[in-house]
């Protein structure tokens, strides 16, 4: 059984270098435009020139995302666009609009088109009529169960990608208009504001202000607020059925985040081929430690129903607060960057890249010139001494429970 791919967020370049420490075989983001996470810290091209010569020299592969979808005057810029990225030859671009799949075409003929989970692919035929029109690979929808992505996988010779974990839209594969009626923030061009997890509540016509009650409780419901997808359990059979690539969601979240899920993925990746496949208790316990939301397997045993939906909160659990991240071992010590507050002498949990976890004393914490720190600050670059940790390594504080 060949072992699939793990794709894993980008949403920066701080972010894709945590996915690779942490076991990503290929990365994923977006340019300056054209992409749909407007307000991710998206790359430009010089970034996006030394974004892959990073992942070239660490061996690994990046997707860039242009899967808007364009209005007639949208259109500007798109062809010089594509001239640029043909120049810097990403492993493949990703897209959803059939006329920028057109473009991508003429401007960028020799880099590879995957076809995004926005394009809504459901069915074996749309995955033939897009590899006949020469995509190599197609995201299929998360829409689909196990047994419809097996079906498909075995019934193409086209490369197929699916969605095994992170957050999921109400709208058939997000294509969604409640951001725009709500806020004017179109989530079909990146600017999706999340909508669908306010707190809503039905009034009827004439009696104005009159609340029927719908809700769950006092608070409201939250009807269009799905849960977030975790198919950890599933991997063996993914891999089994013959799906190419295994994709994370997440490039608006944390590098905590991108770390710890890339991290219980590899892991899984690389149980497979070493008899039956079983999912360690731990991972599940590590994928909680991370802010999400309830976990749900959605549609992959059939369609899904009202346990798919979160109707108590749209809020997020977290299990840990990330403090910090170690950047390299320094003479005397550790360098790292702070993500939150943290004293000398606090007991703090350390997650290195290997995913072992150690319980450790943060000891005498200095500024890089000497000068002692009382407390960290987000932001600031500080050096742990006496304490050598891998580059990569996450710093956290488990909730007191």
């Amino acid at each position: 059984m060949k072992k699939p791919e793990l794709l894993a967020p980008a949403g920066s370049f701080e972010k894709m270098q945590a996915a690779v420490q942490y076991g990503a075989d290929a990365v994923y983001f977006a340019g300056s435009g054209f992409g749909l996470r407007a307000r991710a810290g998206n790359f430009d091209l010089d970034e996006m020139d030394r974004a892959f010569s990073f992942l070239r020299a660490n061996g690994k592969k990046g997707y860039v995302t242009v899967n808007a979808y364009l209005k007639n005057n949208e259109f500007d810029g798109l062809k010089e666009y594509f001239g640029q990225l043909s120049e810097i030859k990403p492993d493949s671009v990703i897209v959803s609009d059939p006329g920028v799949f057109r473009y991508a075409k003429k401007y960028a003929p020799k880099v590879p088109i995957h076809i995004s989970t926005q394009a809504n692919v459901t069915n074996l035929s749309a995955v033939g009529f897009w590899h006949e029109l020469g995509a190599e690979r197609v995201i299929l929808a998360r829409e689909l169960s196990g047994e419809e992505i097996k079906y498909i996988c075995r019934n193409t010779k086209c490369e197929v990608e699916v969605f095994v974990h992170g957050a999921m839209c109400i709208s058939m594969s997000g294509r969604c208009l409640i951001s725009n009626y709500m806020t004017g923030r179109d989530a079909n061009a990146g600017d999706c504001a999340q909508s669908c997890r306010w707190n809503y509540a039905l009034v009827e016509q004439n009696r104005d202000g009159q609340y029927y009650p719908v809700e769950e409780d006092e608070r409201g419901t939250y009807f269009y607020n799905s849960k977030d997808l975790c198919l950890i359990d599933r991997i063996g059979e993914l891999a089994d059925a013959g799906v190419t690539s295994l994709k994370i969601e997440g490039r608006m979240k944390s590098v905590m985040y991108v770390s710890v899920v890339t991290g219980v993925y590899r892991q899984a990746i690389d149980r497979i081929g070493a008899g039956e496949y079983a999912a360690d208790k731990k991972w599940f316990n590590m994928l909680s430690s991370v802010s999400h939301r309830e976990y749900t397997e959605a549609f992959y045993d059939g369609d899904a129903d009202h346990k798919t939906m979160n109707y108590g909160t749209s809020s997020y659990i977290r299990g840990c607060e990330y403090l910090g991240q170690v950047l390299e071992p320094v003479e005397g010590g550790t360098l790292i960057e702070a993500k939150a507050k943290f004293a000398p002498n606090e007991a703090v949990s350390v997650l290195t890249p290997d995913m072992d976890e150690t319980d450790i004393l943060t000891g005498k914490i200095t500024e890089p010139n000497g000068n002692p720190v009382e407390f960290t600050k987000p932001g600031i670059r500080c050096i742990l001494k006496g304490i050598t940790l891998p580059a990569g390594s996450i710093i956290r504080r488990y909730e007191k429970e």
